[in-house]
């Protein structure tokens, strides 16, 4: 069986948010359609505690884009973003939720981040994406989402890591580039371990039945 994760549609990694991905409005539509085309989607939402020890406001002297030690990772500081119950922590309007049949939440403990969808930075904690997959048959995942750099390049390292075949939808994805090169060296190393890179162009093409069990 194949599904479908959408990453971290939500409003503060949209234009005007608190850490905004140029054009990542733009992927909402293409979320919906694609959606569509599969029997199973879930997505991912950032959901941090106030506190949380990688936004730049909780260390003085420091500034979003520094990078420090914590809990033994090294960590790029944020703007304090996707706080809980939060406007910015919800998922965009345009995503067509009843589509969406669970979401799982990331990024809940304030000691550690949590890039990928399947676990924190430091794999101490699962987000149980992971069994709720495995539960429901799924061999393949396609990914898609925010932000090509850092939450898709990881949940999509974790899933191969995990046994799952990955395919990454290259044009339902937008980057931060914090660092020049960023986006293009992780749509690399995604590919050099094992994913696939596809247009959604090509799945929007197949049979809808492709994408079932």
């Amino acid at each position: 069986m194949e599904a479908l994760i959408l990453v971290d549609l939500q409003y503060d990694f949209m234009p005007g948010g608190a850490l905004a991905v140029s054009r990542g409005d733009e992927v909402v539509p293409l979320a919906n359609r694609l959606a569509s085309q599969f029997e199973l989607a879930v997505a991912s939402q950032d959901w941090h505690p106030p506190q949380h020890r990688s936004f730049a406001s909780q260390h003085s002297g420091k500034k979003p884009g520094d990078v420090i030690e914590l809990e033994g990772l090294d960590q790029r500081l944020w703007p304090d973003h996707c706080v809980q119950n939060t406007r910015g922590a919800e998922l965009h309007d345009g995503l067509d939720c009843s589509r969406i049949e669970r979401v799982f939440q990331k990024g809940t403990d304030p000691s550690v981040d949590s890039y990928s969808a399947f676990f924190d930075n430091a794999h101490r904690r699962a987000t149980g994406l992971g069994d709720y997959l495995r539960d429901k048959g799924v061999t393949t995942v396609y990914l898609m989402g925010l932000a090509t750099d850092y939450c898709v390049k990881y949940s999509s390292i974790d899933a191969l890591d995990l046994g799952f075949k990955v395919v990454v939808i290259g044009d339902g994805c937008r980057g931060i580039d914090a660092e020049p090169g960023d986006i293009e060296k992780a749509i690399s190393e995604i590919v050099r371990r094992g994913a696939t890179l596809v247009n959604s162009r090509r799945l929007l093409a197949e049979p809808r039945q492709a994408r079932g069990g």
